[in-house]
């Protein structure tokens, strides 16, 4: 039997009119300034890497980022309890700020890890407080709507990052691509001053819920860093047993996490058999498929003698794919849903496979077809997520507890983000083995690229073998 939301789904201009209006700009600000921030960083990376070295610590950038926005997602909800909703936008907003100041500055890598983390800390808190606040500022039959805006704001990013981080990186002056990031941080703190104002007891779903699964998190952050760690060694041995600790990190994680006073999860969500766990387990595989993006600038400039601001712009056509996707087909519902959640990861899957071939030498193609194909290739990436996120969403939102609604939407954020932890984890592992830093050069990130599409192409196969557990109780 399906598990759509048996609410009907409201049009666009209810959720965009009005004081409806507002909280959705509000909302969707953050998503659209930490999405930005992704871009503007993939885009200028290989510049920075140019600069002030550091290839070897090339896929940390996104480890450390996302390892500290796990961190910030978790702390959100007990952040909204202690300070309300303004208070906990402002706070995070003012620690993204001060992170990419740190990056705007760094004069080596590890000051630019560092301000990475700190960027990461306030990014992860801010786009979890927007899916957080979906079901507290909006009725039941906004909710598809508000997911689709929010996860569409990537597709701001899509327009904004790679040009800002593009023209800045072949200007020579990639720190400017994190200056920019302090105005708009100002604006977006204005506006949630100003309009974030939820009605008297909107909030109430947060307040029960404020004790930290600080051992849950513990676990999970030493888990990426164990598949990291693994990647920074060329011996086999040393990366195979990063990978084995990671994973027996993350399972304790989820077997601690079902005894625990103080969830991660709802209830229910650790169990791979139940319509939720695999709702949890899909978003985290689909977001280790995505990982892969990192990448991508880095090979195009290198392999195919794209410019920072061409090659920032192909890459962006995963997330305009996931865009797109999420927002034509947030208004279905029923079994045309839950037939996107079984399309979607194969759509997915088939874009990484085929990127596999573009990749490493063009496939004997001219440079005209070969980005016009790469382009589609990372389309159907992104689209293949992004058809299924927002019933994904908003299935968590359905079946999870009523009394435990602040922990359901906060572990859509965390789940997500992890998936995105250990695939960058993963793909700086697997890229190196491969060859990408040594030998290196053009024949190691042909290696690189074969390895990390083909490989990465399992991830969305396995979220597809478990659309049969979403769509069925």
């Amino acid at each position: 039997m399906s598990t759509g939301s048996s609410t009907s789904t409201a049009a666009w201009s209810d959720l965009l009119r009005g004081s409806n209006g507002w909280l959705a700009l509000a909302l969707t600000g953050g998503v659209a300034l930490h999405a930005v921030n992704v871009h503007i960083v993939t885009t200028v990376l290989p510049s920075v890497v140019g600069d002030i070295g550091g290839l070897d610590w090339y896929a940390w950038n996104t480890t450390l980022f996302v390892v500290a926005s796990i961190l910030g997602a978790v702390l959100s909800v007990r952040l909204l309890a202690a300070v309300g909703p303004r208070g906990a936008f402002l706070t995070a907003l003012m620690v993204f700020a001060l992170g990419s100041a740190v990056c705007a500055g760094a004069p080596s890598m590890p000051w630019m890890l560092v301000g990475r983390s700190v960027q990461g800390l306030g990014g992860g808190t801010l786009a979890a407080l927007s899916y957080a606040l979906i079901q507290v500022v909006f009725a039941p039959a906004l909710w598809s709507r508000a997911v689709a805006l929010v996860s569409g704001m990537w597709g701001v990013a899509t327009l904004c990052g790679p040009a800002v981080g593009g023209l800045f990186a072949q200007a020579g002056h990639w720190r400017w691509a994190f200056w920019t990031l302090l105005p708009v941080s100002l604006a977006q703190a204005l506006l949630v001053a100003m309009k974030l104002r939820p009605a008297e007891g909107q909030d109430q779903v947060f307040s029960r819920e404020t004790g930290i699964p600080l051992a849950q998190v513990t676990l999970l952050i030493a888990s990426v860093l164990a598949v990291a760690a693994g990647g920074l060694s060329s011996l086999l041995i040393v990366q195979g047993t990063g990978v084995a600790a990671g994973l027996a990190l993350g399972a304790a994680a989820i077997a601690f996490d079902r005894r625990a006073k103080v969830r991660l999860l709802p209830s229910g969500a650790t169990l791979l058999k139940s319509p939720l766990g695999a709702v949890y387990a899909s978003i985290a595989l689909l977001l280790v498929g995505t990982t892969t993006e990192i990448f991508v600038p880095y090979f195009l400039q290198l392999l195919h003698g794209h410019t920072p601001l061409a090659a920032g712009y192909l890459t962006a056509a995963m997330a305009a794919g996931w865009s797109v996707g999420s927002l034509l087909s947030s208004s279905s519902e029923g079994a045309r849903a839950d037939r996107l959640l079984r399309v979607g990861p194969v759509l997915c899957a088939v874009g990484l496979l085929a990127l596999a071939v573009l990749m490493p030498t063009g496939a004997g193609l001219s440079a005209n077809a070969f980005s016009a194909l790469c382009g589609v290739a990372l389309a159907c990436v992104g689209a293949g997520v992004g058809i299924g996120w927002p019933h994904l969403v908003t299935r968590v939102l359905t079946l999870a507890p009523p009394d435990e609604a602040g922990t359901a939407s906060a572990a859509i954020t965390t789940v997500q983000l992890y998936g995105m932890a250990i695939g960058a984890a993963v793909a700086g592992l697997l890229a190196n083995a491969a060859g990408l830093a040594h030998p290196g050069g053009t024949a190691g990130a042909q290696s690189a690229a074969v390895w990390l599409f083909a490989t990465f192409g399992l991830a969305p196969v396995a979220a597809a073998l478990l659309a049969r557990r979403i769509n069925s109780r």
